[in-house]
């Protein structure tokens, strides 16, 4: 083990023990039971050819450059531990961080979906947060929708020129909102108003989420930012074999 990769794992420690103390959640994502089961099995059924993808891109990151596994359990720790701190918000559900931005700038929205997959499924069965019926919603609003955006941002500024910095930032803050735009949709499509119906609804949530998970999201954008930094400083070669960074470039 190189020396840039002990300090690589030295910094990784500090940064999840800066978020070690997650406090206890009374639900988290969206709690178990919230969603009809008719809605459970569409969202899950949504998410299938994405995971599938994802679990290809996963085997063959993995196959190609294995030690890039630091990198992968790195993003995997940075989802769980920002999308376990977390502010109630709306009856069912609440406001956190997500993470998700850094997978899908460094590996893509494919490989993230597994990552996300993997933190929500620990999350619902080790942690009691989100559920495991509602597995499917909260996989596509966080795992798959929000990287998706943030890929295709940190991609469309690259091309025109913007500080990477910048870049990373938006990026990781645009994904976190999308995600609750997402969000808010599936609880306004489950649970429309009785009177002003989906649209109605669909406000009220967003009304609801946008408080507090502005702040967040601009949170988690900076958070991202330093991890990048981190990442650049200590990690170069493995950034370069998975594409992040051009050979023979320093930074």
């Amino acid at each position: 083990m190189t020396k840039k990769q002990k300090k690589l794992i030295v910094f990784i420690a500090a940064l999840c023990g800066m978020f070690a103390i997650v406090p206890t959640a009374n639900a988290m994502h969206i709690m178990e039971g919230f969603l009809p089961v008719s809605y459970c099995v569409i969202w899950g059924l949504i998410c299938v050819p994405f995971l599938v993808i994802g679990f290809m891109h996963v085997d063959k990151q993995v196959k190609e450059n294995r030690q890039t596994m630091m990198l992968l359990a790195l993003t995997g720790a940075f989802v769980f531990v920002l999308s376990s701190l977390k502010i109630p918000s709306v009856t069912g559900s609440c406001s956190h961080m997500t993470g998700t931005g850094l997978g899908a700038i460094l590996f893509g929205p494919c490989v993230t979906s597994i990552l996300g997959l993997i933190v929500l499924i620990f999350q619902a069965i080790l942690l009691a947060h989100g559920g495991v019926t509602t597995l499917g919603a909260n996989c596509f609003s966080m795992a798959i929708a929000g990287p998706l955006v943030s890929f295709g941002l940190y991609k469309l500024l690259g091309k025109t020129g913007v500080n990477r910095k910048v870049n990373v930032f938006v990026a990781a803050f645009a994904g976190d909102l999308f995600t609750y735009c997402i969000t808010s949709v599936q609880l306004a499509m489950a649970h429309p108003s009785p009177t002003g119906g989906f649209g109605y609804a669909l406000i009220k949530y967003l009304g609801v989420f946008a408080p507090t998970q502005i702040p967040l999201a601009v949170i988690e954008g900076l958070l991202t930012v330093v991890i990048v930094i981190g990442l650049e400083t200590y990690a170069q070669d493995e950034l370069k074999k998975i594409g992040f960074l051009k050979k023979g470039v320093q930074n």
